[in-house]
């Protein structure tokens, strides 16, 4: 396939290509352009002249369009989860839940964006008026990860394009094929310009797309180590950023909770997506006292998955992405083993299937914050589990991480719900249901987790639009006694 710039399919100008992998089998599904520094340029030039009329086009017709994409996106669907199986593993119901979610994001954001876009000041004196408006900053660039290369794409590009920027999308080098097949069947009534796709990969092309002065906004999902590169190498220009980087998510079973619910829920909230989510469960703390019962309870869980390709309607859990996540999740392993841990179930890659980048989910007890899998984000089908004595010492074990993006609790004791998201530092707490998103509410991490910019929720809109306060004087002869100049 090819890049999609300025309304047209374009290879990389040095003709250089990306081979895609298909992780259920370890074959080539396609190729797409590595794209270059002038590729970059040709892409911005695109977006910068298209945002000229784009910011002036009225919010009825935005809204319009990001509805029309919606349905385009509705329509194509069947085709698109196809793509997106292939190229990411997840099983067909996990895309298809990607798409009505993506659906979801864009209609709230094209009636979001006709709330208004300002707001009127009580004046300083009576022939003064005074307002806010908020204005687009001009072409953002919107960097998405492997995991959900459709969900983390909309939740960038529709608030930015409601709110008047032009986007340039980069997607994950492993995961751009269904990305690219948006171009002409859910972006094609957009202006030419307004949306550009670009693939590539290499700190070289990045840093050409992130630190080209004409792109104002960066808006990047993926690794910490990645988030702050952008950080440091932009931080010169003073960039509007919006970084959502890593997780080391945590559970906590509080003593009240139903065991083999809380089993059921954070087993199936460590292994969705095979693990790969930034708010996986990947770490969990339960009562002493509930300690054995939980771990057979979540045993039995595990190990009643189904594994296999996704496009296999009895999969019930797909493979990792890549080579490069198995060995991660090979190394937290056998770290833990060799810090005294024990591995109940999985702790290898599948033996029964002979393809693919398939990993059974793993259950790791005698676990301590020592180990790489309470410490590190492992990206994977692998949960530890520690017991604790107080819920005081619950807390302080979630909170003993470098992350904050979320946290869930499971119990119906209202007093420690309050003390729980009172006394985590995560930006999202979960009571009794781990892992929802609500399109109306934000979404980002505290600590290292990423910046204080938040996706989803009107806060979601705010990230795209900059501040302008109007002062305007109706009878500038009234307020000449303040000047010089005088007689």
């Amino acid at each position: 396939m090819q890049m999609y710039i300025n309304g047209q399919w374009q290879d990389a100008h040095d003709g250089d290509q990306i081979e895609v992998i298909n992780p259920a089998t370890e074959a080539v599904l396609d190729t797409v352009p590595n794209a270059c520094s002038v590729d970059v340029d040709k892409a911005v030039a695109s977006s910068k002249l298209a945002f000229q009329q784009w910011r002036k086009t009225v919010v009825p017709s935005r809204s319009l369009l990001l509805h029309g994409m919606a349905r385009k996106l509705e329509q194509h669907k069947e085709q698109l989860a196809q793509q997106l199986t292939l190229e990411q593993g997840k099983t067909l119901f996990e895309s298809h839940c990607e798409i009505e979610w993506s659906v979801e994001c864009i209609d709230y954001y094209a009636e979001l964006i006709k709330n208004g876009i300002g707001r009127v000041l009580p004046p300083i004196h009576e022939s003064a008026f005074n307002f806010v408006l908020k204005e687009p900053y001009g072409v953002t660039a919107c960097i998405t990860p492997f995991n959900y290369p459709l969900l983390l794409l909309f939740w960038k590009i529709a608030p930015a394009l409601a709110a008047g920027n032009t986007v340039i999308i980069k997607p994950s080098e492993k995961t751009p094929l269904t990305t690219l097949m948006l171009a002409d069947r859910v972006f094609d009534d957009f202006p030419s310009g307004v949306i550009n796709i670009i693939t590539g990969l290499g700190e070289k092309m990045g840093d050409a797309l992130t630190c080209h002065p004409d792109v104002p906004t960066i808006a990047f999902t993926g690794s910490s180590r990645t988030g702050t590169r952008i950080a440091q190498k932009t931080a010169g220009m003073v960039k509007n950023l919006h970084l959502e980087l890593g997780g080391k998510d945590a559970a906590v079973v509080a003593p009240d909770a139903d065991i083999a619910l809380a089993a059921r829920a954070f087993g199936s909230s460590s292994i969705w997506n095979a693990g790969q989510i930034c708010t996986s469960t990947e770490r969990i703390y339960v009562p002493q006292q509930h300690y054995p019962l939980f771990i057979e309870q979540l045993l039995a869980v595990y190990q009643s998955i189904n594994i296999g390709p996704g496009d296999n309607p009895n999969s019930q859990m797909g493979p990792l992405c890549d080579e490069q996540g198995l060995k991660k999740i090979d190394l937290h392993v056998q770290d833990a083993i060799s810090k005294g841990a024990k591995v109940l179930c999985g702790g290898e890659r599948s033996k029964h299937l002979q393809q693919g980048y398939f990993y059974p989910p793993t259950l790791i007890t005698n676990a301590n914050h020592s180990m790489l899998c309470m410490s590190e984000e492992s990206f994977g089908p692998i949960v530890a589990v520690m017991p604790y004595q107080s819920f005081e010492q619950a807390i302080d074990y979630v909170n003993d991480s470098i992350y904050g993006l979320g946290a869930c609790l499971m119990s119906n004791d209202a007093q420690l719900i309050r003390q729980f998201f009172q006394n985590v530092k995560a930006g999202t707490i979960w009571i009794n249901d781990p892992l929802p998103d609500n399109v109306a509410g934000p979404f980002g991490g505290m600590k290292q987790s990423g910046t204080s910019a938040r996706e989803l929720g009107p806060e979601g809109l705010e990230s795209f639009l900059e501040t302008k306060h109007v002062h305007w004087e109706f009878d500038p002869q009234q307020r000449q006694e303040n000047w010089f100049g005088g007689e």
